[in-house]
Order: C-alpha cells, then sequence, then structure tokens
C-alpha cells in the first residue's frame, strides 16, 4: 500500500485549502495514493483547535478519507489536545515515528 504522509507546519489558511486539502483529498479521489496521513505539527496545531475555518475544511478533508493525526507534544503545550481529539484527530507523539519515516524513505511531503 502507497501512504503519503504530509507534514502541514504552514499556518496560512491559503496554504491549506489551496494546496494541502486540495492535493490530499484528489490523491485518494483520483488514486494517486492508498493512504494520505496529515501530520498537524507547530503552529496549525494550535490554529486547528481554534479557528473554525481551518476545523470545516479538516473536517472535509477527514470525511473524504484522509487522516488527521496531530504532534502530542506541541497539542499538549499549545493548550489543543482536547479540542483535536473531539474533532476525530488522532493525538499522538511524532518525533519519534517521524524519524523512522525519514529514515526508512517513506514519502513525505512538507508543508
Amino acid at each position: 500500500m502507497a501512504t503519503l504522509y504530509v507534514l502541514w507546519t504552514n499556518p496560512s489558511y491559503l496554504t491549506l485549502e489551496k494546496m494541502v486539502a486540495m492535493y490530499t483529498v484528489n490523491s485518494l479521489k483520483y488514486g494517486w495514493w492508498d493512504e494520505v496521513v496529515l501530520i498537524i505539527w507547530g503552529e496549525t496545531t494550535k490554529i486547528a483547535a481554534e479557528d473554525e475555518r481551518y476545523q470545516e475544511v479538516l473536517k472535509k478533508m477527514k470525511e473524504k478519507g484522509v487522516k488527521l493525526s496531530a504532534c502530542k507534544a506541541c497539542a499538549d503545550q499549545l493548550g489543543a489536545t482536547e479540542k483535536l481529539e473531539e474533532m476525530g484527530v488522532e493525538v499522538i507523539y511524532w518525533g519519534e515515528k517521524l524519524t523512522k519515516l525519514i529514515k526508512n524513505g517513506e514519502k513525505l511531503l512538507t508543508i
């Protein structure tokens, strides 16, 4: 199974809407990837938990099959863990897992 991991750290709404969401959803729709995992990290963690515009985009992405996951360390530090979990976002420690993905040559797009 071909999985694409997208590391989203750019807090721009237009970047979320016109690149992150567009590419991840279309990747699944057109079969470019079997699975797409969005990793929410850094400032995007806080914005995703607080801004309804971002939440709406993430909700639509999730409905279209994009797996949403967030860095637990970031979420805890930014007070976003509970809200992200309520939104159906997996909240886990990503540091070691991300390192393994990179070392194993997995497909990772950073934005």
